[in-house]
């Protein structure tokens, strides 16, 4: 009988050592605090799992998209009067009149040429490239041959007179030239210069160039 009993408690307390490892190993697997998880998969990344440069897209806050309104420099909106409509000429593409004044620069611009001997450009300042002067450009050089230099006065123009498709103003002068003895001729007079102001004149045309002159020498 006895031999019985111990035999009942043997097995009694194997059964409970056996439930006891069987519980262990389930608890492994339970995802309870302090067990041991699996290591993720290495993806050659860092551990967020982002990649470790940028991809070619920017980097940083999107750029502002453009304004659509077009703005002046203090960065104000222009209201659409203020816009250049495209193919609309602006104030820089209409042709200016040439006025009496240009031809008073026209005069200052001959003897300035003159005193500093370019008597070439003084020579084109005529009409018809210089023709207009009635001599060549060696005989037109070779009359300064004694002058040292040339002192103007331009008077106010006169008003401009129209004929034949072209223009005409006056501009009186008075004249003093110096001659390589030191002495002195006086002139007073004045030349008329014209323009063309027709359809098909060219750009040299339509600018004021000397077509006459008339001085008289002052005793």
């Amino acid at each position: 009988m006895r031999s019985v009993l111990f035999a009942s408690l043997f097995l009694s307390i194997a059964l409970l050592a056996a439930c006891g490892k069987d519980a262990t190993q389930k608890s492994a697997g339970s995802g309870k605090p302090g067990e041991q998880l699996p290591a993720p998969a290495s993806t050659g990344g860092g551990v967020t799992g982002m990649p470790d440069r940028p991809g070619p897209g920017p980097v940083g806050p999107p750029a502002p998209l453009a304004s659509e309104v077009p703005l002046d420099e203090n960065g104000y909106p222009l209201l659409p009067a203020d816009v250049a409509v495209e193919g609309t000429p602006g104030a820089d593409d209409v042709a200016t009149e040439p006025t009496p004044e240009d031809a008073v620069g026209v005069i200052r611009d001959y003897y300035a040429a003159i005193n500093r001997g370019d008597f070439a450009r003084a020579y084109t300042l005529w009409v018809d490239g210089g023709s207009a002067s009635g001599q060549s450009l060696q005989q037109f050089a070779a009359g300064f041959a004694e002058t040292t230099g040339v002192s103007v006065e331009v008077m106010p123009p006169g008003n401009v007179d129209a004929a034949a498709g072209s223009r005409f103003v006056e501009v009186p002068v008075a004249i003093t030239a110096t001659q390589r003895d030191g002495s002195q001729q006086k002139y007073v007079g004045a030349y008329v210069l014209r323009r063309a102001d027709v359809d098909g004149a060219t750009p040299e045309q339509r600018v004021w160039r000397i077509g006459s002159a008339d001085l008289r020498e002052v005793q």
